[in-house]
């Protein structure tokens, strides 16, 4: 399977390694899809990106000072749109770590498949080619929320704001005096039309929350409940039919059958949130108890980040998993305060994310100024309910 340039302009790729057996090798597998341009160290191929044609892709030997090849790559805008793909020796590279993240679109072994290696390319000349011709690969949507809404969400949050401005003073001292760190705690969030704002909130937790994160996973109460089992590496038709796997994956430089991992991708939770959090300080209990923390929301809602009702904003790392249509609907509505998950599904520890999506991809297709009217009601029940979540 290959893909053929619309523009009869050849793939330019950057090879970065200087083991000819290898470079010669990739040129034979590939050599009617692209040109390959060879350096044989890191300083040799920024250079070659400051002086000569731009170039497709880059092809880069991880053994050859990736560091040091980065921190160079970065230092100029104009080379940072060129993707970059390792090859490498390591069992796994987590590519969201500095000093990949953003700009290394994959990793592959020294040794890979030249199929699985002939799917990537084949995308990535398609998109190159796409994008000459024209087009873009994600048209931009400018989503509005609308203006009845707006405007009851102006004059409300305002007329608010000043009622409770001195219990907003009150709470920022406890919450000073509590614990230390600062007393608003601000997090980047997405919401309508995948717009990302500074989301804010008073500080529940103590300083430093955040990097416990990864290591609370088994306390989500999103998580399917799974037994463990030994890893797998074929599905059981292959297994009862004594053949090599006929679905095979190349990821994090390892061969894993694809049935295998689409069961393992559905067991894992798309949302986060915890029961008993130990990360959460004795006065931010109280105030999430009785929602005084999303307080400071106000000032999103005032500024037009959010809405009274609407869907709750994700972090980046949630909203990143929820891009395929079905999932992403829910972005079509406005984030919100409170929202008709909220209401009905608020403080239940028997929640999948399958249901908290189907809730906000249904607030999305049918929210109107009567469904907010009931949801804000509902709301006011729901704020005083006992939970430690």
């Amino acid at each position: 399977m290959t893909a053929v340039s619309e523009t009869n302009q050849p793939f330019r790729v950057l090879f970065v390694d200087n083991d000819e057996r290898r470079i010669k090798s990739f040129e034979r597998a590939f050599y009617s899809q692209v040109a390959v341009i060879n350096v044989p160290d890191s300083w040799s191929a920024i250079s070659y990106l400051d002086t000569n044609e731009p170039v497709d892709l880059i092809l880069f030997n991880d053994n050859l000072n990736t560091r040091g090849f980065m921190n160079a790559f970065k230092a100029k805008q104009s080379r940072t749109k060129i993707p970059i793909i390792l090859l490498t020796d390591k069992e796994r590279v987590d590519l969201t770590a500095d000093p990949y993240h953003g700009y290394v679109i994959d990793a592959f072994p020294f040794n890979y498949s030249e199929t699985a290696f002939q799917i990537r390319l084949n995308y990535l000349i398609q998109k190159r080619d796409y994008q000459r011709d024209g087009h873009t690969l994600h048209k931009p949507v400018t989503v509005r929320i609308p203006v009845g809404k707006r405007v009851f969400d102006i004059g409300l949050s305002f007329m608010i704001l000043l009622m409770i401005s001195p219990l907003l003073l009150v709470v920022a001292i406890l919450v000073k005096l509590d614990s230390k760190g600062p007393v608003f705690y601000s997090s980047k969030r997405v919401g309508m039309g995948f717009k990302i704002f500074d989301m804010y909130k008073f500080r529940t937790m103590s300083t430093g929350a955040d990097k416990l994160l990864a290591t609370m996973a088994s306390q989500n109460m999103y998580n399917k409940v799974a037994e463990k089992t030994e890893e797998e590496e074929q599905c059981d038709e292959c297994k009862l039919a004594n053949i090599p796997c006929q679905r095979p994956l190349y990821l994090d430089q390892k061969q894993v059958c694809e049935i295998i991992y689409q069961r393992e991708q559905k067991a894992k939770a798309m949302f986060s949130k915890f029961k008993e959090d130990p990360r959460v300080t004795r006065l931010g209990k109280i105030l999430r108890n009785t929602s005084i923390d999303e307080l400071p929301q106000l000032f999103n809602i005032l500024r037009g980040d959010m809405s009274f009702v609407g869907n709750r904003p994700l972090p980046l790392y949630e909203a990143e998993k929820l891009t395929n249509i079905g999932y992403a609907r829910r972005f079509a509505a406005p984030a919100g305060l409170t929202g008709l998950w909220q209401v009905t599904k608020r403080g239940k520890t028997k929640v999948s994310d399958q249901e908290r999506i189907h809730l906000d991809v249904l607030y999305a297709k049918r929210f109107s100024l009567r469904t907010d009217m009931l949801i804000l009601l509902r709301t006011v029940k729901a704020v005083w309910q006992k939970e430690n979540v």
